[in-house]
């Protein structure tokens, strides 16, 4: 691990009820703690005087160091047998992990995405019933499964299976476009280019198009406000998670 200060400068299931937080009292796994929107979540629950603990479901450790923070490297992402009994006793899960559609077939998009996602949330719902499960989905989603667009309609799929599970809340958020901020980076190599560029006008493009962007610090503060307040529907458009994110 590194620390903390070099890494980051620092309608079902829809509740209603506000979590009681005291004395920082929620307990967060998080998947994708080191892509770009997973980077932005964990940035904000360290900082959360209200967040207990985050477990970090990892492929390789490479994380800040922190108090609250824990690693778990398991042999199989998409298998969490061998960790079930580290599992258990979680608020939430924030499920950031994901990857882009470009150049992939619909079968291998499907296999790392709707597959995936479904697995490991089967097995948290088993284990914590009373889990609020948090997936990032994307601006465009397509909830009919049946649109022209490979990664809409995969995605839309995958929410549509989440909104079955028997969590306590399952809430979909979809971004559209995320500026990286605090030294946060994107792993792919196009897009780091592209964000560079952006990065001066953003702040025009939030003013001209206030619905259609954010960040990733507001994905994580909305994250954990959907969790300790709930929300009054289960799909968070952009504009939505600008609300939320205070």
């Amino acid at each position: 691990m590194r620390p903390l200060v070099a890494a980051f400068g620092l309608v079902r299931g829809v509740v209603g009820d506000e979590l009681s937080t005291g004395g920082g009292q929620v307990k967060v796994v998080l998947f994708g703690a080191t892509g770009m929107v997973g980077q932005g979540v964990l940035r904000e629950c360290l900082l959360d005087a209200d967040v207990k603990s985050v477990l970090a479901i990892v492929r390789a450790s490479s994380l800040p160091q922190h108090e609250k923070l824990r690693e778990i490297v398991p042999q199989d992402v998409s298998d969490l047998s061998g960790i079930e009994d580290r599992l258990s006793g979680y608020d939430a899960c924030f499920f950031c992990l994901g990857v882009s559609s470009v150049g992939m077939k619909e079968e291998t998009y499907r296999r790392v995405t709707y597959d995936l996602t479904v697995s490991v949330a089967k097995t948290l719902a088993k284990l914590n019933p009373t889990m609020t499960f948090i997936y990032v989905s994307g601006a465009g989603t397509d909830s009919t499964e049946r649109g022209r667009s490979m990664w809409a309609r995969v995605k839309g799929r995958t929410e549509n299976a989440l909104l079955q599970m028997p969590f306590k809340a399952v809430f979909l958020f979809r971004p559209a476009y995320i500026q990286p901020l605090h030294g946060i980076r994107t792993k792919t190599r196009w897009y780091g280019a592209a964000y560079a560029l952006m990065r001066p006008f953003y702040p025009f493009l939030k003013m001209l198009s206030p619905n259609y962007v954010t960040t990733t610090e507001c994905v994580g503060r909305a994250m954990l406000s959907v969790t300790k307040r709930g929300f009054p529907k289960p799909v968070l458009e952009n504009r939505d998670i600008n609300r939320m994110c205070g």
